[in-house]
């Protein structure tokens, strides 16, 4: 399911950047490709990739042509991104470390290939499953979201990769099963930020969705971005990706789908309830405890150019998802 063009929230282009690598890459794959039997065996994402990329793209061959091959869809088609350098050198992912660089610096070493993922719980289908296995048949789209950071930062970024809907629909959830409950991979030789000392959370990192959301059209499982497949430090090999919540839901590495007749316990909201509800739906009107979330900051930006806008109530994409919410108070289930 697709929604119409025209009721996706627009991007004002002065809010972004271009990628020119990026955007012509559709172009570069209708001509050059279709006469490219002598570059079969040129990775394609070194066709995409600009020249200030991370060295931490480790995604199998099998999973760049997927992504290569990715269809354009209505979800912010015709929009441009944040540089990905910016994308990719300035993220949390505190498996790596704490500094908003560390990620970047730090992932080098992980192995993203080969990778399992384990769907237990409330469903069917379960067991332990190669990726490769897992979305065989599943065609990809490419999908330009707002990333809104629950930090009062935020950017534009492509994602490539599928719906949600699709992977439960293969899992055949029981009645029963009300939540989905997510599991980032546990490496702490891998990942320093696991094995450091100053760590207060209790690995590995959980997430969870109430099922009408993780059926949502809007919510994905990225394997790419920017045409290519995921950077270690963005969550490779599959990442959650839901743009109307805080940054923090969107788990990245996944490893377990467990469908859950309860909520599940997720990490923030266990370390520190009063600041990340289970919720976390981007909402202007609930500050964080300590600080406004009235605006964000753009990025890329800088000292002269901070460029902070106004934050919409579920990041903009209200008129999607806030039919899920009718009847609670997003005050009190933040």
């Amino acid at each position: 399911m697709l929604i119409r063009k025209n009721r996706f929230p627009s991007i004002s282009a002065t809010e972004i950047t271009p990628r020119e690598v990026f955007l012509n890459r559709r172009k570069f794959m209708q001509g050059g490709l279709a006469a490219a039997a002598g570059l079969s065996a040129m990775k394609a994402s070194a066709l995409v990739r600009p020249a200030d990329a991370s060295v931490n793209v480790t995604g199998p061959e099998w999973l760049e042509r997927m992504v290569v091959n990715a269809k354009e869809s209505p979800f912010g088609r015709g929009e441009k991104a944040a540089p990905y350098s910016a994308a990719t050198q300035y993220n949390n992912f505190y498996e790596f470390g704490m500094r908003k660089t560390d990620p970047y610096e730090n992932a080098s070493e992980f192995k993203a290939s080969p990778w399992v993922v384990t769907i237990e719980g409330e469903c069917e289908n379960t067991g332990s499953f190669a990726l490769e296995d897992l979305i065989r048949g599943i065609d990809l789209e490419e999908r330009t979201y707002r990333l809104r950071c629950v930090e009062a930062w935020s950017m534009v970024i492509p994602w490539v990769g599928f719906g949600l809907s699709e992977l439960i629909k293969r899992c055949k959830p029981l009645s029963s099963a009300k939540y989905v409950e997510f599991v980032t991979v546990e490496r702490p030789e891998e990942m320093p930020g696991q094995r450091s000392v100053f760590s207060t959370i209790d690995w590995p990192y959980r997430e969870g969705l109430r099922m009408d959301e993780a059926m949502n059209p809007l919510t994905i499982m990225a394997v790419g971005m920017y045409g290519d497949v995921l950077p270690n430090q963005n969550g490779a090999p599959l990442r959650l990706v839901v743009p109307w919540k805080y940054g923090f839901k969107s788990i990245k590495s996944v490893v377990k789908l467990r469908f859950r007749e309860t909520m599940p316990a997720t990490t923030w909201n266990e370390l520190a309830p009063q600041e990340y509800g289970f919720y976390a739906n981007v909402n202007p009107e609930v500050d964080h405890p300590r600080w406004s979330q009235a605006s964000e900051r753009r990025l890329p930006n800088s000292l002269f150019s901070p460029n902070r806008i106004k934050t919409e109530m579920f990041n903009g994409y209200g008129e999607q998802v806030a039919h899920m919410y009718k009847n609670m108070d997003l005050r009190k289930w933040y």
